[in-house]
């Protein structure tokens, strides 16, 4: 006998398809256009699976959902929905949903999930549902839909995960995502970036360390482990761990326990570990300089976050959210026009979306009008306005040669215009890399940072602008 499927779809072209491919399979379909159809049809009928879109042209199939259960509390619901947000993968996830496919899917995929479905008929009971405030997220693009269905698949397990993704893209936030969604969100969530503590104070600070343990040891110290029982450890730049904390830290994901920095008594923890890196390991991990065991143990759930430049959708949402973000603390209230946002996605963005919050509130802070458009893009950020594919396909001289070509700076005057126009966003580079850091600019960019602070004094960068906002 043919394993029964209920379609609830009122996009009739997408329930045409979706119903002969999975007649094709031999499941026999019932398709219905609203809330109402379906919960007469579950009233008088029993169907293995349900696959409902999310808005129908009576309300919410999600919000409808307890109705569902209700009449048939066996039935696995694989939902799909076109409102591609981390609020919809969630929402999906909270309802029990066996899969969450947002539109454009493949339908292999979707007849293969009907028939998993069918075959495993899982109930289970229902989590408390999350509140959108908790959901930093922004971006409806298909590489960001693949991170939301990735980040609901953690939700409800404690296993570990490796973010990995370009600097600036959101590593972070996907990480908060995973704790405040998660069932550890009544526990502390504590961050840690490795690549801002000096190496050797790596392990007190992740460890803690006992009085006396070593010189300026004055009183005992609880480290990041313990400051995090019970919660989520998000350890950040994993890939700059030098190799001895390494070796400690994989001692700890295997045990569950730790050891203080001059202590004798091993310590249970009960942490989630979630780490992110924005280099690639493999190469180091065949140097040698990043251990391959504990590279595995991370590498549970991988999650790979995209660059800017490969969800160009995403901006315009990205850019409102940052200019109420900016109003909210106490910039102007700004909007932007279409052809700002259209110049605005023209732009390289190497800093990924934390160079767009940036970019964002400086146009908040700067713009003549309350509208921004493209005359106020080109205005406010003339030195972000970079031909990425120019300098991806000819390198850094065809970018200097179009740079004079476009300038056209005076006789006697190519030298220094040339030297001034790169290194006003060499600098803006560096304090976006450092998040605002003078000192691990300086650093980075090889100079004085006496030096650093005198020519952003005299380019007129705000190093402030470039911190991080929590």
């Amino acid at each position: 006998m043919a394993h029964s499927v209920l379609l609830v779809e009122d996009d009739k072209g997408i329930a045409t398809v979706i119903t002969e491919a999975l007649r094709e399979d031999g499941f026999d379909v019932t398709a219905c256009e609203s809330i109402a159809r379906r919960d007469a049809l579950l009233a008088d009928n029993r169907f293995d699976v349900m696959l409902t879109d999310v808005m129908l042209e009576d309300g919410d199939g999600l919000a409808s959902i307890d109705t569902v259960r209700r009449l048939a509390p066996a039935m696995p619901v694989i939902v799909l929905s076109a409102q591609n947000t981390l609020d919809t993968a969630v929402r999906a996830s909270d309802s029990d949903a066996f899969e969450y496919f947002p539109k454009p899917f493949d339908l292999d995929e979707l007849t293969q999930a009907v028939a998993q479905a069918v075959a495993n008929r899982p109930s289970g009971e229902r989590e408390e549902e999350a509140e959108d405030s908790a959901l930093p997220l922004i971006g409806r693009s298909p590489a960001m839909q693949g991170v939301y269905r990735m980040i609901t698949r953690v939700l409800r397990n404690d296993l570990t995960v490796l973010i990995t993704g370009e600097s600036g893209t959101g590593k972070e936030l996907v990480a908060e995502a995973i704790h405040q969604l998660g069932s550890r969100k009544t526990g502390p969530f504590v961050a840690v970036n490795m690549a801002a503590i000096p190496h050797d104070l790596l392990e007190s600070e992740l460890f803690g360390h006992e009085r006396g343990a070593f010189t300026g040891a004055v009183s005992q110290q609880i480290g990041k482990f313990e400051q995090a029982n019970g919660g989520t450890l998000f350890l950040d730049e994993i890939g700059d761990m030098p190799a001895e904390a390494q070796t400690r830290l994989l001692r700890a994901l295997q045990s569950g326990r730790i050891r203080r920095v001059g202590g004798r008594q091993e310590i249970g923890v009960d942490v989630r570990i979630v780490a992110a890196t924005n280099r690639d390991l493999a190469p180091m991990i065949a140097d040698g300089r990043f251990r391959e065991d504990l590279y595995y143990r991370l590498n549970v759930v991988p999650i790979h976050l995209p660059p800017l430049r490969e969800r160009p959708e995403d901006i315009g949402a990205l850019v409102r959210h940052f200019l109420g973000q900016a109003a909210g603390e106490g910039l102007p209230l700004r909007q932007a026009s279409a052809d700002g946002i259209e110049a605005l996605k023209a732009r390289a963005w190497r800093g990924n979306v934390r160079e767009l919050r940036n970019a964002a509130f400086r146009l908040a802070l700067m713009a003549r009008d309350d509208t921004i458009d493209r005359a106020a893009v080109e205005d406010v950020l003339p030195t972000a306005r970079t031909d990425a594919d120019d300098i991806n396909k000819h390198g850094f001289e065809a970018a200097v040669e179009a740079w004079v070509d476009a300038a056209r700076p005076a006789d006697g005057a190519v030298y220094h215009a040339a030297l001034a126009a790169f290194e006003k966003p060499l600098f803006e580079m560096a304090l976006e890399r450092t998040e605002g850091n003078q000192l691990r600019a300086a650093r980075l960019l090889g100079i004085n940072r006496n030096t650093l602070r005198k020519r952003l004094s005299e380019l007129d960068i705000a190093p402030e602008t470039f911190t991080r906002r929590r």
